[in-house]
């Protein structure tokens, strides 16, 4: 009875070690904030069990749990809400019921989750594009897309211009009332890696005839050649997201090979042909001094891993490898980080290549801010935090779109 009890004990201790994280002293709402980031590390944990021993993949298990707060579209007094296809891509559009003399401004919004779950039914993605439809009497388009690993890379990318594409056609513009020359693109964390990807290609492709006016990128991931960046070091456990999911997460972007994971952790993933991409990545000369504190960059190990994947080295997946010409093209642009998020230091370090040449680009950096604050806006477990950041979100499309 004594050796179960300890063993019990044990294993409590261990628990609760595993999903403990000190929580920085300037969060507001400390305990509703360690609560969600132990119901995250719970389910983190709970997902690497059935993983590990043959039950279900991880990603479908958070996958199972996220669909749980899907919800239907559901129209008010104010706003018409639909569920449709662009092409075969799933959409809901948010369409104000006001009338209006004058055509609208419109945002497209493509969700976050680690590329591998989450979609626009999800409840906090749906008030945020509802909200948005309300405050900017705006058309939204809230995008779907392919998730990994069933679909690699570029489905995601594909999915997303295809969808853009589409609505970009002067006869859906007409349709939906929409203003073509006051158009813009938004996400949040892979969303924010899909909206910036997706700018690059439609802001240079002939075939678009109406450009996007402006982009939004909401803690967005934008590289993944150099994972020992300040952030990641900082945050390597983090609130919510930690460096490992984060990594086991853009990992299943490209491939299911185990080995990609492994050699991320130790930043020896890379081929050899990929050093002329770490100029565009450097955040020893790309990160203000705030930023930098007192790491020492050191230069990722190459040809470690033995093998290639081409996605890695594509800048249509992680948009910091874009070239400065690529880049001239962009449109105005909002970037906002928050300090404790693993993928902090890459919206940083795009705001500094963005000013470099020549783009208008406003930063946001929330010194208390935490990443995925926006799925925490609706009860039971809503944040001050993500209405604030939604707040500053949508001011800024306000005064600029």
């Amino acid at each position: 009875m004594g050796f179960k009890a300890l063993c019990l004990g044990l294993l409590c201790v261990s628990f609760l070690s595993y999903i403990y994280t000190p929580i920085p002293d300037n969060i507001e709402e400390t305990w509703k904030v360690m609560a969600l980031d132990a119901v995250a590390k719970t389910c983190t944990l709970m997902a690497l069990c059935l993983e590990n021993i043959g039950v279900m993949r991880y990603e479908e298990f958070i996958s199972m749990i996220i669909s749980l707060d899907y919800i239907p579209p559901h129209s008010d007094e104010h706003i018409t809400v639909t569920d449709t296809a662009f092409v075969d891509i799933p959409v809901r559009l948010y369409l104000p019921k006001r009338k209006s003399e004058a055509p609208r401004r419109a945002v497209i919004y493509f969700h976050g989750g680690g590329f591998c779950f989450g979609s626009f039914k999800q409840t906090a993605f749906d008030f945020l594009n509802r909200w948005t439809a309300n405050k900017l009497d705006a058309v939204v388009v809230g995008m779907d897309y392919r998730l990994a690993p069933q679909h690699h890379f570029p489905a995601q990318f594909e999915d997303g211009v295809t969808a853009v594409k589409f609505f970009l056609q002067d006869r859906i513009l007409r349709k939906y009332g929409v203003d073509p020359t006051r158009i813009a693109i938004s996400g949040d964390s892979s969303g924010g890696t899909l909206a910036a990807a997706v700018t690059q290609q439609v802001q240079i492709d002939p075939e678009v005839k109406h450009k996007l006016k402006l982009q939004a990128l909401l803690y967005p991931g934008l590289q993944v050649i150099d994972t020992h960046l300040p952030s990641h070091r900082e945050n390597e456990h983090g609130i919510v997201l930690t460096r490992d999911i984060a990594i086991k997460l853009v990992s299943l972007f490209f491939t299911k090979d185990e080995a990609l994971p492994r050699a991320m952790r130790k930043n020896q993933h890379m081929p050899l042909e990929s050093r002329h991409l770490f100029r565009f990545v450097n955040w020893s000369a790309l990160l203000p001094d705030k930023y930098r504190k007192d790491h020492v960059y050191t230069e990722p190990v190459l040809g470690r891993s033995g093998f290639s994947l081409p996605g890695l080295m594509d800048h249509r997946a992680l948009p910091l490898l874009a070239n400065d010409a690529q880049l001239q093209h962009l449109p105005r642009t909002y970037i906002l980080t928050c300090q404790y998020d693993v993928l902090r230091d890459d919206g940083i370090m795009y705001v500094s290549r963005l000013q470099n040449v020549g783009v208008q680009v406003v930063h946001d950096h929330v010194e208390d801010g935490i990443h995925g604050a926006l799925s925490y806006m609706t009860s039971p477990l809503h944040l001050h935090l993500g209405l604030r950041i939604k707040d500053m979100y949508v001011s800024w499309l306000d005064k600029n779109l």
